[in-house]
């Protein structure tokens, strides 16, 4: 499995977007993102200036059913 870099919420949300999640609303820090073919709710922390971890971004690309390799491109 290849390794995930620490990147910024936004360039996460980006790769989410693409996939077709939507944003649904915002909840303090998070946004909520949900897909409506497949289903699935995500939540993203944005935190300006800050990268997201590798744990984190591994956990919300496995709840939004996003392959490493896919997210990777």
């Amino acid at each position: 499995m290849p390794s995930i870099p620490a990147i910024k919420a936004i360039k996460l949300i980006k790769v989410l977007e693409k996939d077709g999640f939507v944003f649904k609303r915002s909840a303090g820090s998070h946004q909520i993102f949900f897909h409506p073919l497949k289903r699935v709710v995500v939540s993203t922390p944005v935190h300006k200036g800050k990268d997201l971890g590798k744990g984190i971004t591994l956990a919300i690309l496995k709840d939004a059913k996003i392959s490493t390799e896919q997210f990777l491109k």
